[in-house]
């Protein structure tokens, strides 16, 4: 190892490998800590060229400032102290260790976990490392798209599965960042209307061992070691780019076309799993600090994320790493705003209880995060950590309830009609509080976790034999139906019959009160065989097959989301003034297929799928008239007074635009769209 490098005292702010102009600045977080040191290796990573101890401690930050050390030096560090598990420290300095604030990594833990419980084990050259990060960038006139929360249309996507399979995408660029900005893609996503792409977990990950021993990996990403470092597996790896300047290149050409970039975060547990997973960072650089601990036994991990740990916000040292990356994300990236992975971990204090607020609180006030978007996934495994309709003004928050009634209205699986309508309306019984809005509730059919929108319809049963736990993982209730068949294809009866459902679920998404959020791959069919837990499978089965896209399904959802934007009514800013079931008639009207309002007895009826709403337009805004008949036969309908024009038939989603008054009859398992003749 060379000598010559020498560390002076640094500073204690900021936090992680801060490059002057003159030299690098390193602080590490670890107050439990004996010693801290240093260590440098080659550009690869896997050659330790320095080990250079920390020279100065304050406030529980170890600091030390390496003079004339530029951008792109690889380090880590070896922490030293007490390994004593059952006190809940974990101190070895023979495993070097991934600072948690670096930018960009260096490496891949391939799973090496047969070095488990050899303490004695030098992990330098296997070991993630951090790289020294500084790279200007010209944003030029970028600015965020900004849009209003009643005008979101969110685009759930993978970086990689989006783009692989793409034909128009030039094949070194597929499943890239860069091929996540590509012409094609800004056009397609334009064309479609969506106004926010939200991405799956793109900060850098670590595999779980047991997947890689199976040739499969943790394909969402939903284990993070690595809060301010963009995943290096979604990089081209062309000549003058990096990881971030390909990221930044991305948002920046998504906001040009007005579509903002939310990312999917992980902030609730790390992929160093449980006691029997890897060394990689936190655990050995101060694991008292950095996770939440059982109090009977501080050698176990409290897991109410069922992924083998829950990183402690309730430290206010875990906060400001968690902030800071915020920030970062926001100030240096550009994104919009965030999706938070099981959310209630994250407001979980030194108690474990989910009714502390530090981490909540912190968000509201902070002048750069408060003006995102936050959406929470509102439950947990921990005690009360189902959550829903908790979270506070300006937060949005998936709705489980409303994909569930949604989905049981159009297959069969007897929701009341009530059900139904609190749903389509915003449900105000969850988000109705502290003037919250409708628009808190992200609506959707379909997301990643789950059947896609065509094996909703398809299959019976989950068919996630791939995945290697012989099928007893992911959802065991899947909300599905049976269609007397299951599979890709089918008859042309059975065909056209799943054509239509999928066609009303994706009216009912997009013409309900609410955020809509649409999985990619709906839009075009796109089917994972079953597979209703595809987390690990970084193959065709999840990657978007575009060249057998259904183009007409795709042009079906371009129209529903244009008419969301054509139409205010369907898409409020405020709750309806009724109260109850009905709500009244003021700005909503609930009809019977006689015309006449829904009776009592119909509200709680399991068994009746026939609906007319009519919703009134404020200060002079189109009224909007939605008949939906989720049952097997036509059904005849008495029209409000009036001439209608149709603009949408979901059983005959070819048709031209027509007229129809007095009375129509609506196909079976169809919604229909129609506003006052003289406003068309």
């Amino acid at each position: 190892m060379q000598a010559e490098y020498r560390l002076m005292p640094g500073t204690d702010y900021p936090l992680g490998a801060n490059w002057d102009g003159k030299g690098v600045n390193f602080a590490l977080v670890a107050p439990h800590a004996q010693a801290v040191v240093l260590c440098l290796f080659d550009q690869d990573g896997r050659r330790e060229t320095a080990r250079l101890p920390m020279p100065s401690r304050e406030n529980g930050v170890w600091h030390g400032y390496l003079a004339d050390a530029k951008p792109g030096l690889v380090y880590g560090y070896r922490v030293f102290g007490v390994y004593s598990p059952q006190h809940g420290h974990r101190f070895n300095p023979n495993k070097v260790l991934l600072d948690p604030y670096a930018r960009q990594v260096v490496g891949t833990y391939l799973g090496q976990d047969e070095f488990r419980g050899d303490n004695s084990y030098d992990t330098a050259e296997i070991a993630l490392k951090g790289k020294v990060v500084h790279e200007a960038y010209d944003w030029g006139d970028d600015r965020p798209p900004d849009i209003p929360a009643s005008e979101t249309v969110i685009y759930e996507a993978h970086v990689k599965g989006f783009t692989k399979l793409h034909p128009l995408v030039p094949e070194p660029l597929r499943g890239t960042y860069a091929g996540f900005a590509h012409p094609s893609i800004l056009a397609y996503l334009k064309n479609l209307g969506i106004t926010a792409v939200n991405l799956l977990p793109v900060h850098y990950r670590a595999d779980e061992a047991r997947l890689r021993k199976m040739g499969l990996s943790n394909y969402w990403g939903y284990s993070s070691i690595a809060f301010f470092a963009p995943a290096c597996r979604y990089w081209s790896g062309r000549e003058g780019s990096s990881p971030v300047s390909e990221f930044r290149d991305m948002v920046k050409n998504l906001h040009s076309q007005g579509i903002e970039v939310l990312l999917d975060v992980v902030y609730n547990h790390t992929a160093e799993i449980d006691e029997q997973g890897p060394t990689l960072s936190f655990r050995g650089i101060d694991n008292a600090l950095y996770y939440h601990l059982k109090k009977d036994n501080p050698e176990l991990y409290e897991n109410w994320t069922g992924c083998g740990n829950c990183f402690n916000l309730g430290e206010p040292r875990v906060l400001q790493l968690v902030m800071d990356s915020l920030r970062y994300w926001v100030e240096e990236m550009h994104v919009d705003g965030f999706r938070f992975d099981l959310a209630p971990v994250l407001g979980r204090g030194r108690n474990g209880t989910a009714d502390s607020s530090a981490f909540f609180a912190a968000l509201m006030q902070d002048p750069v995060l408060a003006r995102v978007k936050l959406i929470a996934e509102p439950w947990d495994l921990g005690p009360d950590g189902y959550r829903l309709g908790d979270f506070s003004p300006g937060w949005l928050e998936w709705n489980d309830q409303y994909r569930d009634t949604m989905r049981s209205f159009w297959l069969h699986q007897w929701p009341t009609l009530g059900e139904f309508a609190q749903r389509f309306a915003g449900s105000s019984d969850l988000f109705r509080h502290d003037e919250r809005a409708p628009t808190a509730s992200v609506n959707f059919i379909a997301v990643h976790d789950g059947f896609t929108l065509q094996d909703l319809v398809s299959y019976n049963h989950k068919h996630n034999f791939p995945n290697g736990e012989e099928n007893r993982d992911g959802n065991q209730h899947n909300h599905s139906w049976n269609c007397g068949l299951e599979g890709p294809s089918g008859s042309p009866e059975i065909n056209l019959l799943r054509g239509r459902l999928k066609r009303a679920l994706l009216a009912t998404l997009f013409f309900s009160q609410g955020t809509p959020m649409l999985l990619a791959g709906d839009e075009i069919g796109h089917s994972q065989n079953g597979n209703n837990n595809a987390y690990c499978q970084d193959n065709e089965i999840t990657w978007l097959s575009w060249l057998h896209a259904d183009a007409d399904l795709a042009a079906y959802v371009r129209r529903l989301i244009e008419l969301r934007r054509r139409y205010p009514a369907l898409r409020r800013k405020n709750w309806f003034t009724g109260t109850g079931l009905p709500f009244g008639d003021k700005d909503i009207s609930w009809l019977a297929p006689d015309g006449g309002p829904v009776s009592d007895e119909r509200w709680n009826d399991k068994s009746f799928y026939c609906l007319g709403i009519m919703i009134c337009g404020n200060n002079q805004e189109t009224t909007c008239l939605l008949l939906l008949n989720a049952s097997a036969e036509d059904v005849m309908f008495t029209l409000p007074q009036g001439r209608w024009q149709v603009l949408l038939d979901s059983g005959n989603p070819d048709a031209a635009d027509f007229s129809i008054e007095g009375e129509a009859s609506l196909p079976a398992r169809a919604i229909r769209l129609a506003v006052p003749h003289q406003d068309w």
